[in-house]
């Protein structure tokens, strides 16, 4: 099986769930990456803690503080990891951090939709927009011809909620905000991939399944190991045939 071997990846959302799970596995991997960039909104807090131990025992991982749904942290941040890689690019952009509110129809508001957009699809443009320079840096450095994960790409962490097609088998959790912000999510991804792909950058939407975290509750299908080690097998496969799909935690597509 490929493994991964981007030298410089950042994640969002990475103190807790998914993105934390993603941080530790990088680490642990077989060519554990040159720089790991975990972002959260507050590294020295409470929900930090576990961050802040994996740091202590890994040199390659970096902390930065980022609120994805703060255009000027988003920028702050940027300069950050771009003044770290010193002249480096950034191989792997994985726009991970997300916020679900069980609400339906009936209940939602303006403020919620908002919200959700704000973070679960403004968010990772902006993201894509800061870091695009060394992303394009990435490219160019790279020996690789193809598009791939260890060359330059942007993973936006998405959902089969987002799914248009398939929204009748999944209807009984609502959650609106959640549905519609992941739909335009799925969107942006397509969007990013036919403008970025002559820049040499793969962008894909991965579904990680229904997972036992904050987020999905205890009733989901899948362990946080189990979907973090199907997105690490996913990652070094996907190419350009792959870009600009919505694909599962297993490498299959899902419809849009």
């Amino acid at each position: 099986m490929a493994a991964l071997q981007a030298r410089c990846v950042l994640l969002t959302g990475s103190n807790r769930g998914i993105g934390l799970e993603l941080v530790r596995q990088l680490l642990g991997g077989p060519h554990p990456p040159t720089h790991v960039f975990a972002t959260c909104r507050d590294p020295e807090g409470a929900r930090g803690k576990e961050l802040r131990d994996l740091a202590s025992k890994h040199p390659n991982l970096v902390l930065v503080k980022l609120d994805v749904a703060d255009p000027s942290a988003i920028v702050s941040a940027a300069k950050i990891v771009e003044e770290k890689l010193n002249g480096a690019g950034l191989n792997l952009l994985i726009n991970n951090a997300g916020i679900f509110t069980p609400v339906s129809l009936e209940t939602v508001d303006s403020e919620e939709m908002i919200r959700a957009y704000k973070t679960n699809a403004v968010g990772p443009l902006l993201m894509a927009q800061a870091f695009l320079p060394l992303l394009k840096k990435a490219a160019q450095d790279s020996k690789e011809k193809r598009l791939s994960c260890n060359k330059a790409a942007i993973i936006n962490i998405s959902t089969l909620l987002g799914s248009i097609e398939r929204t009748p088998e999944s209807y009984f959790k609502p959650v609106i905000s959640y549905r519609c912000s992941k739909a335009a999510l799925n969107m942006l991804t397509r969007c990013q991939a036919l403008t970025y792909s002559e820049a040499g950058i793969l962008c894909v939407a991965l579904h990680p399944g229904w997972v036992k975290t904050d987020m999905g509750t205890q009733e989901a299908d899948l362990t946080v190991d189990t979907s973090v080690r199907g997105l690490l097998s996913v990652l070094p496969i996907l190419s350009e045939k792959h870009s600009g799909m919505l694909l599962n935690w297993e490498g299959k597509a899902i419809p849009w």
